[in-house]
């Protein structure tokens, strides 16, 4: 790369270099055989766990492991432990995957490790806070995800896990305050696609609910939307969320509505695959949906406006070309 001092090693580094990285392979190997010899052998002895941890630490992608080492808390461990000690297990399980996410932010099978841990909280120490672990817990996870977003705000295995922190833990938090979070991610970065999923799931609940006003929200969602537009019009995750807000409603005024909105948008960014593409698929809901009600010339109107824009996209995005022509063939029909 331009800017970067290339490093030339002598042949003596480069095999120094190799002979550590068959060592560790060795060493790597040899230790995999002794987990899986001892697992062979339904070894559920504190060491055989001890070894979990250090293979876990160098391959926290083998789910075997992770396997083996629920089967040694859970049959072994979990049954000499009073309650305190068995907490005491699972938070320096929790305190494991933590620091692993650190630099495997992406593994499935850790996330899915700190699910199984906090299901297996024990109560409080008194009936009287019978609560008091768990919430401690839940609540921990909730701020641990929320630091892992802020890491990397996109990362679609911590919005599943914060999704089901919300879901499950002992005292809800309010969907009104996860509504506030998703909207300060979307702000910080528009296409922040998990942002705008975890949004549309908050706000079905709220509506279903009704504990929001389905009228107003939405009015203030298309204006969201609307900024998000037209701060970055070639971004997917604010079309594909515009769509399931269309969704929501698709009246007749509410269509030729943002038709006209997103065609002023287009006006401005020519080029824009979305404009055209959304343009497409809200005139030809319009004819599905409303065609009854539409006078012979604003069918027409509005067929030839969607072949005119399907032709041009079929020029502008080349690869999806077949798919444009088809569409077009099938607004004939509508």
């Amino acid at each position: 790369m331009h800017g970067v001092k290339r490093v030339r090693y002598s042949k003596e580094a480069l095999e120094a270099k190799r002979e550590r990285e068959q060592a560790k392979l060795k060493e790597y190997l040899a230790l995999t055989g002794e987990v899986l010899s001892r697992k062979q052998t339904n070894d559920l002895s504190r060491e055989a766990f001890d070894e979990t941890t250090r293979l876990l630490r160098v391959n926290p992608e083998f789910y075997t492991v992770w396997n083996y080492r629920r089967q040694i808390l859970e049959r072994e461990l979990f049954p000499k432990s009073s309650a305190s000690d068995a907490n005491d297990l699972l938070a320096e399980d929790l305190n494991l995957t933590t620091a692993l996410l650190k630099q495997h932010p992406k593994v499935y099978w850790i996330w899915n490790h700190r699910r199984w841990c906090l299901e297996q909280v024990p109560d409080g120490p008194t009936e009287d806070d019978s609560n008091g672990w768990r919430m401690a817990n839940w609540n921990k996870e909730l701020f641990v995800v929320e630091k892992m977003l802020e890491a990397d705000a996109r990362n679609f295995h911590a919005w599943n896990y914060r999704r089901y922190v919300l879901a499950t833990m002992p005292v809800r938090r309010s969907e009104l305050s996860e509504l506030a979070y998703t909207k300060r991610k979307i702000e910080a970065n528009f296409s922040n696609f998990s942002a705008w999923h975890q949004r549309s799931k908050v706000l079905a609940t709220l509506w279903e609910n009704n504990a929001l006003d389905p009228v107003k929200s939405k009015e203030d969602e298309y204006d969201l939307v609307k900024n998000a537009m037209y701060t970055d019009p070639g971004d997917q995750s604010v079309w594909i969320y515009h769509r399931w807000l269309v969704g929501e409603g698709e009246s007749a005024p509410l269509l030729r509505r943002e038709i006209e909105s997103i065609q002023e948008l287009l006006d401005e960014q020519p080029d824009s695959k979305w404009c055209m593409e959304s343009l497409v698929h809200y005139k030809r809901l319009l004819l599905q949906k409303h065609g009854d009600a539409l006078t012979s010339e604003e069918r027409a109107s509005l067929v030839e406006d969607c072949a005119k824009l399907l032709g041009e996209l079929q020029t502008l995005d080349p690869a999806r070309r077949q798919r444009y022509k088809e569409l077009s063939e099938s607004i004939g029909k509508l």
